[in-house]
Parts: C-alpha cells; structure tokens; sequence
C-alpha cells in the first residue's frame, strides 16, 4: 500500500485530530466548534486563504500551488447524528445524545491530513479548495454552500469526496461511473374521512379503510407504471389514524419515502401519486392531500473524473484493491448538489469490520485516515500537474 511517506508521518497528528472532533461532536449546520478546530489547524498548515461561515458554519480553505491553473475542489462533512453512543470507548462522545455514527469525523480528518500535505509540498499547479461542510445529515450544508456561490467565488472546476464504508476491508476504494446514490425524497398524505360511532359505520366515511386502499393502490406505480428496467422505491412506512376501538376516526395520516436515480422516473412517480391518492380517496367518499418534499437530488458521478479518480486510488492502495464498477444504493448523500455545479466523483474507502453506518458502536477506523489523505492530495498532484503534464 503507497500511503504518501509524508502524510504516513502524521498518523498520531491525525489520530488525535479525528478522536477529538468524534469526543466533541456538532449537530446539522451548527458546527461551529469543529470549524473553528478546522480552521485553528488549518492556519497552522499555512494554508493560504480561510473564508468562514459559508453555509452557516462551512469552512472553505484555499492553498495556492505553483504556477497558474483551476482550481480542484476537494470536500468532507462535519456534522454528527442526533443518538447516543454506545462504543465505550476513552474518546466516546461528551455530549448527550449526539455521536459521529457516520464517520465525518474520519472524513473532516482525512481532508486535513490532506490540507497539512498540500500546504508543505504545492506539488501542484493552480490552486485546491479544501471545503468543510455542515449539514449533510440533515438541512444538506452542500445545497446551501453551493446556494451561496462557492463554487463561482471560487473557481472550482471539479470536486473529489470519499466515505467511509464499514464491512469493506481497510483501504479499499469503491465506486461507479453514473449514479451511485438516490434521490430521497419523503412524503405525507393526509386523508379526510367522516367520524363516527364503530357500530354504525355505515354513518361514517372510514379514513382507515381509505388508508389501506391507497396503500395498495400506490404500490401500481412501481409494478405498472414505471419502466422496470429504470430503478425506484416507493415505500410507506407510516399509518397513522384512530383514538380507540370503537371510533371511526376523522382522519389518517400515511408518510414514506420515494428513491429514485432519473428526474423523469421522480415527475412521473409524484404524478402518478397526485393521481391515486385523489382517485382513492374520492371514489370512497373521502378526501386527501398529498405533501411531497423532494429531497437531496441522486449523486451521480462523472464517467471521466469517476475512472481518474480510481486510476489515482490505485497508485496508493493497488489496482486490486479499487473496484470502480460497484452497484449503486438507494441511500443518498448531499454531495449531489455540488457535483450538480461542476463534474466530479465521490468514492468510499473501507473501514474494515466495524458496526455499520448510524449505529450507536460504530467507530471510524484510525488506519483509514492516511489512505484517504494518501487519495485526496494524489487526486490534486495528478489533476493538475506541475507542467501541465
């Protein structure tokens, strides 16, 4: 394994790095401790530009390589979940109900052993935006950075990011061309019906039993309306109606999510459901109301930065060990708006057999920090060679 000799020299530096942002951790976009940490290590670098507060509390760190050119974009999260901790660990965190369960802590670590690399050696020609974002788990700090400009103010042409992925053996690098992850949006409909005695039900508009019909009837959309060589979930994962046994409520309540990878398969999924929904609920003497909220857009990757960016991870963990063609998930990552802006590639780097991802015991693997260092300041030395070679 080609960890950069360099960057290998601050695994301790790293390590002490990553457990006290995970001992220390920041809900949503109020990040505002571990930006300053970011920007206290950052100025100790001798990185040449700091702009703070972009997207609440993102951070944005400019280093200036040799010679003109563009300007790469390299990105990590920094924000915690809203659960406690249950690993046991000296470095668990000190605050209740909140813990680094999805390895940003690891992620804003390896982006500033990267950073501590890229500012001693500027083996590079234009300039790297370090770009420390809050916010992924929840309000999307990427839509808000991007909202703002970054990417304009900055002149980023291209933008590189990587999460840790338990059960992949330590170093591994995995990705694909295309889309990798979701869109993920949710939804509610609230449905209208008649209340009254349960003995009389004849005398009432049942919103359970309109419930369950729309239930089965939206399910259609996945079976008979969409191209089953496309991809989309639809699932319903909450129904909610009733006080008692023998009322017939006013009103339910039904919430889930829809996934999907093309725009045109999410217009035709929310029509389709605008459709139903109105259709189920009158043809049964009731009403509803469908609230879509779209969510984080798919992640979806650009083939050529996607196939550079496993051809660099190879020179630092092995051919063998990148597989640039796995299959996409439905799981969704904000990151998405930023390659919406310019072209890019977001890849995972393996934890090894730790807990997995949102789990009260999982912990980011400390020998991943230098590999994925190792990745993120190559990614820079290759794309934008001193010479332009």
């Amino acid at each position: 394994m080609a960890v950069i000799n360099r960057i290998a020299e601050y695994f301790e530096e790293m390590k002490e790095w990553r457990q006290h942002i995970h001992a220390n951790p920041e809900l949503d976009m109020e990040c505002h401790n571990t930006a300053a940490f970011v920007v206290e290590k950052l100025r100790a670098f001798g990185v040449d530009e700091i702009h703070e507060k972009i997207g609440v509390s993102g951070v944005v760190g400019i280093i200036n390589g040799q010679g003109d050119g563009p300007t790469i974009g390299l990105r990590a999260d920094m924000d915690a979940l809203p659960m406690p901790e249950e690993t046991g660990l000296p470095y668990a965190s000190t605050v209740d109900g909140l813990m680094h369960a999805c390895g940003h802590d690891g992620h804003t670590t390896m982006l500033l052993g990267a950073a501590k690399y890229l500012a001693e050696t500027r083996n590079f020609a234009g300039r790297v935006a370090l770009i420390f974002q809050p916010g992924e788990e929840g309000s999307g700090g990427g839509r808000f950075m991007a909202e703002e400009g970054m990417f304009e103010r900055f002149n980023i042409s291209q933008v590189y990011g990587q999460h840790s992925l338990p059960k992949s053996p330590l170093g591994n690098i995995e990705t694909c061309k295309g889309p990798l992850m979701a869109a993920a949006d949710d939804f509610e409909i609230h449905i209208t019906g008649a209340g009254g005695h349960a003995a009389s039900p004849h005398e009432s508009v049942d919103p359970v039993m309109i419930a369950v019909n729309m239930y089965q009837n939206l399910q259609s959309i996945v079976t008979r309306n969409v191209d089953p060589i496309k991809t989309v979930v639809l699932s319903l994962t909450q129904i909610h109606s009733g006080t008692t046994h023998n009322v017939v409520p006013e009103t339910a309540m039904l919430a889930g999510t829809v996934r999907t990878f093309d725009k045109d398969v999410q217009t035709l999924v929310v029509d389709r459901m605008k459709a139903i929904i109105k259709g189920t609920a009158e043809m049964m003497g009731g009403s509803a109301e469908l609230v879509y909220n779209y969510g984080y857009p798919a992640t979806i990757n650009d083939d050529a930065k996607t196939e550079f960016a496993c051809t660099v991870a190879a020179e630092v963990v092995g051919e063998s060990r990148v597989d640039g063609a796995i299959a996409p998930t439905m799981g969704a990552e904000d990151f998405s708006y930023m390659l919406e802006k310019v072209p890019g590639a977001y890849f995972y780097i393996g934890n090894g057999d730790s807990a997995y991802l949102h789990h009260t015991k999982y912990d980011f693997n400390d020998e991943a920090s230098p590999i994925g260092a190792s990745v993120f300041a190559r990614i820079v030395e290759r794309a934008q060679p001193l010479g332009g070679s």
